[in-house]
């Protein structure tokens, strides 16, 4: 058997630079698509329906474009040829996104947008498992998490940068976005083309041929069959279907949100891929889409475990992405008007907050595989989310905005962990065949959580929380709290080494 090779510190540079694009597109997407919407006329209880386009184009894209990388192999390479076509249609999303006219195009481009850092961001994570032997990728996954935090930081403080050092414009007329914001996302559109293209020219990948000759050892423990018990799938399928007519038509008849929707529809999508699968899988096919679903249903269980306390720990986190800005501005700064000058400076306090965070992530990022290794993946995993969850909680507690900061360290931990701990668990418990397939699956648990906040946060503060959007955040850190708990009882294949 051939070992895989450990890389060096500047070869895991390399491999993970690309984030730093990846993560300035999905930090200025988190600290400032709230504000735009707001800006265009958003309600603030309205703003979760906006965002859920966002995690239905995640829905879809990843596991396919995971699948499809498996099976790729061309003279530009495995991944990078994904990572090249979403580079350039992100970049060309965030020059256009603070441009919008009115609020729905705002909406869509955000579809677009995140649909494009999808199509490159999930290959950038099957990439670590292709390229790292195990006991290296806990090292590999932290250095994608440094990146986040330090693309992160600058991204996040760019309009308060623009403002206080270059006096650009922070205030606009009602309506049109502030010049400061505009820069931010002209600068973003760069440096994510940039940042990707200095891996893709960077980085060698290894062809199929010396992945399996790497793999052989655990081909028999890892397996990559994918047959479909049609059976299952016909009942599972045609109860799904009904199951969402009848949830769809309690939201109806009962006047519900409208918002659950989403959810009642999302069940139905997935009865309905079952069913199609089946046929296709009596008409003699094995590919495709009967091999998605044969994929999906057959998860190994470290996966399984991992979805709960994913989907926990991802309702907290996109409660925190939807509402900061609302809820500095409001509960913490006493604004909640758009037009003025206390409320821009709470949203630019807001994207400070963002930035420190993920600067604290990016240095607890270099810790995570020391800990780890004393005491492994899941006990460190579980302490960092339990950290988090009452960082949460703090923000209601802390009235000075400033010393909102403190919050943000203990969230930045848990950011961190989640961005690295995770996907080392999950990419030793799958074959190597199946790597890009899974980590595109994983993006389901990430998924389901903002869909279920978007559908029921809107809900919430209109009518429990009083309109107050802090009550959320509270909310999360709950959530959050409940995952740490959950994430002892995941069974970790490896122990790091590393």
């Amino acid at each position: 058997m051939t070992t895989k090779p450990r890389l060096d510190f500047w070869q895991l540079w390399n491999m993970s630079f690309g984030y730093v694009g990846i993560q300035f597109g999905f930090a200025l997407q988190t600290a400032n698509i709230s504000r735009i919407f707001e800006t265009l006329g958003a309600r603030v209880d309205a703003i979760p329906i906006l965002w859920v386009a966002a995690p239905v184009a995640g829905l879809i894209i990843q596991p396919l474009v995971g699948h499809m990388s498996d099976k790729t192999w061309t003279r530009l390479g495995r991944r990078k040829p994904y990572f090249l076509i979403g580079a350039i249609l992100s970049s060309l999303a965030l020059l256009f996104m603070p441009n919008s006219p009115t609020l729905w195009i705002a909406a869509g481009m955000l579809w677009i947008m995140d649909a494009s850092i999808n199509i490159t961001m999930q290959p950038f994570r099957a990439f670590i498992g292709d390229m790292l032997p195990d006991e290296q990728r806990t090292q590999g996954f932290a250095m994608q998490t440094f990146f986040i935090g330090v693309s992160s930081v600058v991204a996040s403080i760019c309009p308060w940068l623009f403002t206080k050092a270059l006096h650009i414009a922070n205030t606009a007329p009602a309506g049109e976005i502030p010049a400061s914001v505009k820069w931010s996302f002209y600068i973003g559109g760069v440096a994510f083309l940039a940042a990707v293209l200095w891996t893709i020219f960077k980085v060698r990948e290894y062809s199929p041929e010396e992945q399996d000759a790497f793999n052989v050892s655990n081909a028999a423990d890892l397996s990559d069959a994918t047959a479909l018990d049609r059976k299952s799938c016909i009942r599972q399928g045609a109860f799904l279907i009904l199951a969402g007519a009848a949830f769809s038509y309690a939201i109806w008849a009962f006047d519900w949100y409208a918002g659950l929707y989403i959810l009642s529809g999302c069940i139905v999508l997935y009865g309905v891929l079952q069913l199609a699968a089946a046929a296709r899988a009596k008409a003699g096919s094995t590919k495709g889409m009967v091999e998605i679903v044969a994929d999906l249903k057959n998860m190994p269980t470290t996966m399984k475990q991992l979805a709960a306390v994913t989907m926990l720990t991802w309702f907290a986190l996109y409660a925190l992405f939807i509402y900061t800005t609302s809820a500095v501005t409001s509960f913490h700064f006493h604004s909640t008007d758009p037009t003025s000058v206390i409320y821009n400076n709470g949203a630019n306090w807001a994207g400070v907050l963002m930035a420190a965070y993920n600067g604290v992530a990016a240095v607890v990022a270099f810790l995570l595989p020391l800990v780890a290794k004393r005491i492994g993946r899941v006990a460190t995993h579980a302490v960092c989310l339990v950290i988090g969850g009452l960082g949460f909680i703090s923000m209601y507690l802390i009235t000075d905005p400033t010393m909102l900061l403190v919050s943000m360290v203990a969230i930045g931990i848990a950011w961190a962990s989640l961005l690295t701990m995770p996907y080392a668990i999950l990419s030793s418990a799958v074959s190597h065949k199946k790597m890009g397939v899974y980590m595109g699956m994983f993006n389901l648990f990430l998924v389901i959580p903002q869909i279920l906040a978007a559908a029921v946060l809107g809900l919430l503060v209109r009518t429990v929380f009083g309109g107050q959007a802090i009550y959320a955040l509270v909310l999360g850190g709950g959530a959050m709290v409940l995952a740490g708990v959950l994430t002892i009882f995941v069974q970790d294949k490896v122990r790091d080494a590393a």
